[in-house]
């Protein structure tokens, strides 16, 4: 029989005594394991990793007197010890008797470290659950003997699979609820064995414990002596922890340019993958740039060669051009780069997916502005059937194409979490809104590559004599956008200057007939003639567009399309009330009736500008005065090429 984790700890806390420069040394040579517990709700998470923290003596007597005192005020125990207490920290947590926040608690044994997250069981708190899985080599899903299988079970399932947790145990708890009946222990794995098959998951390890009572935790249980496997802790010492990302090709994305001086230039980074010496040959994604490595550089001193979650600064023999968000990688096995691709992802806030608008994208070093399609499907995590969607809310779990603003550099996240797992960021909130895995780069492009083109835009601008420009007007339907928009190029067409109007009715008659006024195909309709706009800028015109355009994020994305400078937002700024008084189109009429749904003012919002180039105040300003503000200001820009 193995030493058990209890009498381990005992070994451990006199060798402290005894050596404690011995004890520092064996115990930083072990090997450390990430785990997670998950499951549904009132599974029993808290407690059992309560339990691995009191049975490994991994709290202190002040501690352990305060969970005493807990247990007797608020646990649900009956008086005895609520291990539970010992990891639900938050007082709305004790409170009601639930985890809400991802709570990360330290132990040890002889043979090995842990750090395991304790989950929240809630729907209500899914994406604290991926958060403790995304770094995690073991979920241990835990399941209520009385209960069997349920919903979260199977959802915390998929996503450990999906997020690439390879090692999973099935923990059947609470088993001292049942009688220690092994016919319904093996109802319940036979249940799961079912599902796990349906999804990818090829083994598990089944222990039926009692997190509560201490069964099979840390030695085998008498009380279930038809069950002949490893205890708990038994098998977390000795599941296996590979590291395979040591035996890929290396990859490093720099987090730094470390430039000390005017003799030094370094690019520091955590080594994703394989290793690196001083006179390999490297390339620099995305530019393609290659060199060799010179040094490696460490607060230590130099290394002769660095591996795998090493934090160093290389420096290379050639000047290259590398930032942050580059990666550095081995010359003869670069990974791809592209703009496109098909991800899982899942989606963690509460204001729905807007197919379209763009987020913010991190993956690893590299920031970019991405817009997520529409789903091709979310999945059902009960029957795993795929079932078609136009957004992604709370929780759910969809398969979509993301297009970034400029390539990335990427692997697919099976072959490397690093290089293919991202979140998106809210651009206004700076909120977390998802988590993805990159799948693989879209066929179309990797078919589609820019071609060179010699007369450039600004050629195009310098032959009509200006400067190429877009005047963005914004604001209520019935401002007085296109009229003011329409005055200001008959001004522009008299100085002789090149010009183009796109209104946003006429657009509609053509080019976006296809669209209609929900969310989310505002932001379709914005993004295709930000696209226009931008080519027509290309051209050397000065273009004007007259679009309620009703969402910042929107015109900042357009903003972004074109040179700094380049890009003029004009707040047509007329209040709701004096534009429905207007009602030049009887809109406001009908959308009070309820006949015009989505109307911008009434049932949706109108975000204005923050900080515009120009405001027009159309309750003190004539539309021509207006017109002539707006040639005014960007003759005085574009002095003295007028």
């Amino acid at each position: 029989m193995s030493t058990s984790a209890s009498e381990s700890s005992y070994r451990a806390h006199d060798l402290i005594a005894a050596d404690i420069d011995a004890y520092l040394v064996q115990h930083q040579h072990k090997s450390l394991l990430r785990f997670i517990t998950c499951g549904s709700v009132d599974d029993g998470k808290s407690t059992l990793i309560g339990r691995l923290l009191y049975d490994s003596k991994m709290i202190f007597e002040d501690q352990l007197a305060a969970l005493e005192a807990d247990s007797k005020r608020v646990g649900t125990q009956g008086g005895e010890i609520d291990f539970a207490l010992l990891v639900d920290g938050l007082a709305a947590e004790r409170e009601q008797g639930i985890t809400i926040d991802v709570a990360y608690r330290f132990f040890a044994t002889e043979k090995r470290k842990f750090i395991v997250a304790d989950t929240p069981g809630h729907e209500q708190y899914t994406r604290n659950m991926v958060t403790g899985a995304s770094t995690a080599d073991l979920a241990v899903i835990l399941i209520d003997a009385r209960k069997g299988v349920l919903t979260q079970t199977r959802r915390h399932s998929f996503l450990a699979h999906l997020i690439g947790i390879r090692h999973i145990v099935l923990a059947v708890n609470k088993m001292d609820l049942v009688g220690y009946d092994q016919a319904t222990f093996d109802g319940i794995v036979a249940d799961y064995r079912a599902f796990a098959e349906s999804i990818g998951i090829a083994e598990f390890t089944a222990i039926p414990i009692s997190g509560f009572k201490g069964d099979n935790i840390t030695g085998p249980s008498g009380n279930t002596p038809w069950y002949r496997g490893p205890a708990l802790i038994a098998h977390l010492e000795t599941v296996p922890v590979g590291d395979e990302g040591a035996a890929r090709p290396f990859r490093m994305p720099v987090q730094w340019v470390n430039r000390p001086n005017l003799d030094f230039r370094g690019f520091a980074g955590t080594i994703a993958s394989g290793s690196v010496k001083p006179g390999d040959a490297v390339r620099v994604l995305p530019s393609g740039r290659t060199s060799t490595v010179a040094r490696i550089v460490t607060y230590d001193g130099d290394l002769a060669e660095a591996g795998r979650d090493q934090s160093v600064t290389l420096t290379l023999t050639d000047e290259v051009d590398c930032s942050r968000g580059d990666v550095i990688v081995a010359a003869d096995a670069p990974p791809e780069v592209a703009d496109q691709f098909q991800a899982a992802i899942v989606w963690m806030d509460q204001e729905e997916l807007l197919p379209g608008r763009a987020y913010w994208l991190k993956l690893g070093t590299q920031t970019v502005s991405a817009t997520v399609q529409p789903p091709r499907h979310v999945i059902c995590v009960n029957t795993m059937a795929e079932l078609s969607a136009k957004t992604l809310s709370l929780n759910d779990i969809g398969v979509a194409e993301v297009y970034t603003d400029r390539p990335i550099v990427f692997e697919s996240y099976a072959d490397n979490h690093d290089l293919g797992g991202f979140i998106l960021i809210d651009k206004l909130t700076n909120a977390t809104v998802a988590a993805g895995m990159l799948n693989f780069a879209l066929r179309r492009a990797q078919n589609v590559h820019w071609q060179a083109i010699e007369i450039t835009r600004e050629a195009h601008a310098a032959q009509k004599g200006q400067k190429a420009r877009l005047l963005w007007f914004t604001g209520l339907s019935g401002s007085g956008k296109s009229t003011i928009a329409n005055l200001v190029e008959k001004k522009l067409h008299a100085l002789g200057k090149h010009s183009f109007l796109l209104d946003g009715d006429n657009v509609r008659h053509g080019l976006n007939k296809d669209l209609g006024f929900s969310d989310a195909d505002r932001i379709e309709n914005i993004r295709r003639v930000g696209e226009v706009a931008k080519l027509m800028c290309d051209a050397g015109l000065i273009v004007l567009t007259a679009f309620i355009s009703p969402f910042r994020a929107e015109r900042e994305m357009v903003r972004r399309m074109l040179p700094e400078g380049e890009f003029f937002e004009i707040f047509v700024d007329t209040p709701l009330e004096e534009a429905e008084r207007r009602d030049v189109k009887g809109l406001y009429k009908k959308a009070r009736a309820g006949e015009i749904a989505n109307f911008t003012g009434i049932t949706s919002p109108y975000e204005a500008p923050m900080n515009p180039e120009i405001r027009i105040d159309t309750q003190s300003m004539t539309p021509e005065a207006a017109a002539d503000l707006v040639v005014e200001h960007i003759l005085g820009i574009w002095s003295p090429v007028l």
